[in-house]
């Protein structure tokens, strides 16, 4: 099977720094990636140039179609959702304010949001800004939820979150996988070990480790070595 995402010789630079030092990697088609490596070598930034919100030179493929030079809006009009590391609700708006906004599709999806995160239908009419963070990182996987994507790409779902909220977010991800493809961006190894079934390693903006998740989270010394972890 053709990779669903494929990325050759990615650069970007911000200001003077060259955070992505021409990466090159594959997101197969179905399940979930995951994105790995220390804080600052370039995670972020990669979820932000396929989703056109950073200047970036190389290759960028969606389903075999070449990317590279969209503007962000007809990104996601190809069926790519983003949920950022800040989630980004719009803190004014009510839940079902933020969810309105985010409908593209004719028929969104709201069955499938509302059975993943029934609270958010229980607090329909409460402002977002108001909702705690776990209730926001919710609001924010729901919205990308809503629509038929192709892919998700989301950036650190966990942080932050107590105990009981990762586990709930680890089994929204368990079930989002099901329906598409995730390149997931997340520190909780345990998540990953939980979601993931493939796993690409930045570090210093190059890609030092692509393989199975599972058989890079088995090799302790490597995890170690990789992600100063373990």
């Amino acid at each position: 099977m053709p990779p669903l995402v494929s990325v050759q010789d990615l650069h970007v630079y911000l200001g003077e720094s060259h955070i992505l030092q021409g990466i090159s990697f594959d997101v197969p088609d179905g399940g979930v990636t995951a994105l790995l490596g220390r804080n600052g070598v370039g995670k972020t930034t990669t979820l932000r140039a396929l989703m056109g919100l950073v200047d970036r030179r190389g290759g960028i493929e969606l389903a075999g179609d070449d990317i590279r030079g969209l503007r962000t809006h007809r990104i996601v009009r190809l069926g790519v959702g983003y949920v950022p590391e800040d989630r980004d609700v719009f803190s004014a708006l009510t839940v079902d304010e933020n969810l309105r906004l985010a409908e593209r599709d004719a028929r969104p999806r709201y069955d499938l949001v509302y059975d993943l995160f029934p609270e958010l239908r229980t607090r329909g009419r409460q402002a977002a800004g108001t909702l705690s963070g776990g209730q926001q990182q919710m609001l924010a996987i729901a919205r990308a939820l809503l629509n038929d994507n192709r892919l998700l790409l989301i950036d650190e779902p966990t942080k932050g979150l107590s105990p009981l909220l990762v586990t709930e977010v680890a089994r929204a991800l368990e079930r989002v996988s099901e329906l598409t493809t995730v390149l997931l961006v997340e520190q909780n190894l345990g998540v990953v070990q939980r979601v993931a079934r493939d796993a690409v390693v930045l570090d210093t903006g190059r890609v030092v480790h692509v393989g199975p998740a599972a058989g890079l989270l088995e090799d302790k010394p490597l995890v170690h070595r990789l992600l100063g972890v373990g």
